[in-house]
């Protein structure tokens, strides 16, 4: 969900989108709806203050990924910049290789919604930017290659001489801090199953990516939980976990980041329909013709 820090830029793109809807484009291919919106200057703007000089490698990221996903295109263009806009927050890279961050496109009843995700290398490279940790690692256990589990200390002992076969056991994931501090989490793959059925609200779905890359998923939870729990956290990783995937219980204004409980500030950071409505149609013709963007480019 938007956060304090990004919460002006997701508006911002919004009032852009609603300009364009205005100007009667609509009849445009998504790729073109798209673009008309990351031209306008309000939205690069917003890139730039996030990104700086990296701003139009990101956007052009972005270009191609939308252009690239088929299942994305069907996705409203505005709600595609405003998960990419959480990502340029981040400064994570949203291209799907590399495994940092994702924009993962999911279908409900009204048709599909895009929606940020980070990968379990977009917490390494969170957590290595604090500058307070010496060694972080995730990775699957196969059979045979668990020795023991110190109960007392979380810590494993694995020996990978010892495999038997390519069955996937378990996952963990370790960090060790510059002081010294170390911490392990073990997880088999019954126990991230069970987690993510409960926590995740993509799992199950079958363009989630629990059912297109599942180790990656599962490391993913082992460090999270592990970070959120025992890491040294920044400014960066706390948003992150608010705003990757995150679970809402309305009862208690909370959100659920897996294991983690983080206050919901939704003053600021909750973008509700009717705002977003209001912001839209208060838009005027903010981008006029200088929205179009040619062929050439």
């Amino acid at each position: 969900m938007p956060t304090k820090s990004n919460a002006g830029l997701i508006q911002k793109a919004a009032k852009a989108q609603g300009a364009v809807a205005n100007s009667n484009n609509q009849h445009l291919k998504p790729i073109d709806r798209l673009k008309n919106i990351l031209n306008a200057e309000s939205v690069q703007e917003q890139f730039r203050n996030a990104l700086k000089e990296n701003s139009g490698a990101f956007i052009a990221s972005l270009i191609d990924l939308y252009n690239n996903d088929k299942t994305l295109q069907a996705c409203d263009p505005k709600n595609v910049v405003m998960e990419a806009l959480k990502a340029a927050s981040l400064k994570l890279p949203i291209n799907k290789q590399l495994g940092f961050s994702y924009i993962v496109p999911y279908k409900n009843k009204d048709g599909y919604m895009p929606t940020f995700q980070i990968g379990y290398k977009g917490y390494i490279q969170l957590a290595m930017r604090t500058g307070a940790y010496k060694h972080i690692n995730a990775d699957v256990v196969y059979e045979g290659e668990l020795v023991s589990i110190d109960k007392l200390t979380g810590e494993i002992v694995l020996d990978p001489s010892k495999k038997i076969s390519d069955k996937k056991i378990g996952y963990f994931a370790y960090i060790e801090t510059i002081n010294g501090f170390k911490k392990t989490l073990y997880k088999t793959v019954d126990e991230i199953i069970a987690h993510a059925k409960k926590y995740s609200k993509s799992y199950g779905n079958q363009y989630s990516a629990w059912a297109t890359d599942f180790d990656a998923m599962a490391m993913k939870t082992c460090m999270r939980l592990l970070i959120s729990k025992y890491g040294i956290m920044s400014i960066e990783l706390m948003q992150a976990l608010s705003t990757d995937e995150p679970e809402i219980n309305p009862q208690e204004n909370r959100v659920f980041a897996d294991d983690s409980v983080i206050e919901a500030d939704y003053s600021i950071g909750d973008a509700k329909e009717e705002q977003i409505g209001d912001v839209l149609e208060q838009s005027g013709t903010l981008l006029d013709e200088e929205a179009v963007i040619s062929e050439e480019q």
